[in-house]
Parts: structure tokens; C-alpha cells; sequence
């Protein structure tokens, strides 16, 4: 996928703006109940799968039969990991973008919302809603951007560290939801630039972290595991495997959203009188579709749906479908890449670029970004 050899005119970004904004405003006019029923059918899938893996995994020691305990043991952390999934990606990440203040609900007001997951929303409001959505893929600005720890894209600027990234990124994978709860802390700034910041002002970032931590560690690791006394450790590991699930997949589903071969890094001079225009052109070519089933855009939390999200975070990620048709038919029209592709295909891409770029390759100068200039006035 190659960009224009020339910039959008003026004209044309002005134009590419109104026809997206003209989507916005039809999809936000027809907003009503299907979308409030669907959000709720999502919230009562939660509980009923959370419901559903606790129990077994209180139960599964009972002695049924001989192939009980490891039936409920499995089919309990899965169905618990499901729900981790679920409340995690398709509620509390939509739900916190503001997706559904229209219902004027207030356990659905986008700015008050917390969700089960170490990251408190108020760091995710910050560092995902406002860093990621208005700087997307903009290196210097977007954190989002291998996270600190993981080089993706040739531009960025290599060091040793990188050598380790094929382990380090599954590492991350592992621990995805603590690598978001201390992405803001700028971990990497304190281990491979102590001139940056220093481990006395790290203990006073994460001091406010603290509190939520503690809170969803004791209630998954200590408070259920002692609700069945001597079979604590049945509860404790199955508890560790549903956040393991929901952590990597929550991994793969971010990754291979942004890092595909096909997306776009840009340089912090993209920003300077950005038109809205441009805005949405670096939303669409700076993210990736991946297609699959209905249940599995739901798992994703409709973020396989990337560029529309991108370009519509705050509309309900359940209209995504309808309108992913329109944005990559207004893409062919302005000759705009629209990257998607298959969950395997995005996945072995973001994988090669793990292992390739963790090698020093590629040209760190700032004349090296390949990028697209905003269109000239």
C-alpha cells in the first residue's frame, strides 16, 4: 500500500471531511433504542459469563465425578476470560470513549465509568481517548506506539533494548492490562534514559495507580480464591488464566489495529495546521481492519473495525458494520489506502515487524519519515 505521490488538495481533504462528517451526523440522528438494547444485552453477557465462571471454578473441586474437576476448571477460566473480554473491550473501552452518554444513563456516562481492569479509566481517558485518538501514529506524541518497549515501525529510533523485544513483547502480551495501567509512567524513560526521569519521580507517578491496583489484585488473587477456603488455589490460577485470555487477546486485537505492514507512521510536522481533513486521512491510513465473524468483531470489541473507529470513536461501535462499507467505498473514490485484511494475515505481519525491527535496521533520521504533508494552502 503506497500513499499519493502528491498531497490531497485542499479541496479535496475539505471535501473528504464533509462526506465523513455527513456519516457522523446520519449514524448520530438515528441513534435509539437498538443501540441502548444492545449495549445492555452486552452488560448482562458479563455478568452471566463472570456468574458462570466463578461458579465453576467455586465448584469444580466437588467430587462429581472423575472428569468434573478439570471440565469446570477449564470451561470456568475460559468463561471467566470471556467476560474479562467482553466487559473490558465491547463495554468499557466504548463506554468510556462516550459512545453512550446520549442514553443520559449514568452507569453509562462515558467520564465516570471504571471498568474491571488494573488501568484506572481516568489514565485511559488520558492516555488512549485524548494521546492515542488525536495524535494516532504521530511518533514524539502517541505512546501508543509499541508502548515504549516494542520498535514497530523503521523510524523509530533503535537501542539494545529492542534486541529483547521478542521476548519482551510477549511479556506484554502476558501483562497487557498492567503494561496500559502504567503506560503513562513512561517505564522505558526511567530504564534506558535515567536523564529523563529518575526512579524518585517514577515512586511519585505511580503513587496514585496504587489504589486501583491493589484493588482489582485483592479482589481476583486473595478476596474470591478465599470465598472456597482450602480450594483457594483452584479459584487463584483460574482467575490468572482469564486474565491471561483476556490479556492477550486484548494484545492482538490492539496490535494488529495499528501495526500492520500497511499502516502509517507520521512526523510531528503532520500537526502543524492540521485541517480536519487531514485528520481524518492520518486516522484512516495510520490504522487496520482485520474481518472475521459476527461474534468475533463483538470479542474485539468492534475494533477490528479500526479506521472506523478511528474516525468515529465516540459513535457505537455496534454501527461500525454498517458503515465500513461506505468509508472504504469513499477511500477507492480519493484513491485512500484502506488497509484490512484477515485476523491471521494482520497477526503475522505485526509478528515479522516484532522480530525485524528488532534488529538496527532502518533509517532513524528525521528525513527518513515517509509521510504524508498536509495539503499546501
Amino acid at each position: 500500500m503506497e500513499l499519493h505521490k502528491t498531497p490531497l488538495t485542499k479541496e479535496q481533504l475539505s471535501a473528504l471531511a464533509e462526506e465523513l462528517d455527513g456519516i457522523r451526523k446520519e449514524i448520530t440522528d438515528d441513534l435509539g433504542e437498538r443501540d441502548a438494547k444492545y449495549i445492555r444485552k452486552i452488560l448482562a453477557a458479563v455478568r452471566y459469563s463472570s456468574v458462570l465462571g466463578r461458579g465453576l471454578l467455586w465448584f469444580c473441586w466437588l467430587p462429581i465425578a472423575s472428569w468434573w474437576l478439570p471440565f469446570a476448571f477449564v470451561l470456568g477460566s475460559i468463561s471467566l476470560g470471556i467476560s474479562k473480554i467482553l466487559e473490558n473491550m465491547e463495554a468499557g473501552h466504548n463506554i468510556m470513549h462516550g459512545q453512550f452518554d446520549w442514553m443520559n444513563d449514568k452507569k453509562l456516562n462515558g467520564k465516570v465509568y471504571e471498568w474491571d481492569c488494573i488501568c484506572t479509566a481516568d489514565n485511559w481517558r488520558y492516555t488512549h481517548n485524548y494521546l492515542h485518538h488525536t495524535y494516532t501514529n504521530v511518533l514524539g506524541k502517541d505512546h501508543d506506539i509499541g508502548y515504549g518497549f516494542v520498535r514497530v515501525f523503521p523510524e523509530q529510533r533503535w537501542h539494545p533494548m529492542y534486541l529483547l523485544q521478542p521476548l519482551s513483547a510477549i511479556i506484554v502480551a502476558l501483562f497487557f492490562q498492567w503494561a496500559v495501567a502504567i503506560q503513562n509512567l513512561r517505564l522505558e524513560e526511567v530504564l534506558f534514559k535515567p536523564r529523563t526521569k529518575t526512579f524518585r519521580q517514577l515512586s511519585k507517578d505511580v503513587k496514585p495507580y496504587l489504589p486501583k491496583m491493589g484493588k482489582e489484585v485483592f479482589k481476583d488473587y486473595i478476596l474470591f480464591p478465599l470465598l472456597v477456603g482450602p480450594f483457594f488455589f483452584y479459584v487463584f490460577f483460574g482467575n490468572m488464566i482469564a486474565n491471561i485470555i483476556r490479556n492477550i487477546w486484548s494484545f492482538f486485537v490492539i496490535f494488529c489495529g495499528h501495526f500492520p505492514s500497511d499502516t502509517k507512521l507520521f512526523d510531528k510536522s503532520v500537526l502543524e495546521d492540521e485541517s480536519k481533513g487531514h485528520w481524518y486521512y492520518r486516522q484512516i491510513v495510520g490504522s487496520s481492519n482485520f474481518h472475521g465473524s459476527r461474534l468475533m468483531h463483538i470479542m474485539s470489541g468492534n475494533l477490528s473495525y479500526q479506521i472506523e473507529h478511528h474516525l468515529y470513536p465516540d459513535l457505537p461501535a455496534n454501527r461500525y458494520h454498517e458503515i465500513a462499507p461506505r468509508i472504504r467505498e469513499i477511500c477507492a473514490r480519493y484513491n485512500i489506502p484502506y488497509d484490512t485484511g484477515s485476523l491471521l494475515k494482520q497477526s503475522a505481519e505485526v509478528l515479522y515487524a516484532i522480530l525485524k525491527w528488532s534488529l538496527p535496521l532502518g533509517n532513524t533520521s528525521k528525513d527518513y519519515y515517509q509521510v504524508e504533508k498536509p495539503a499546501l494552502k
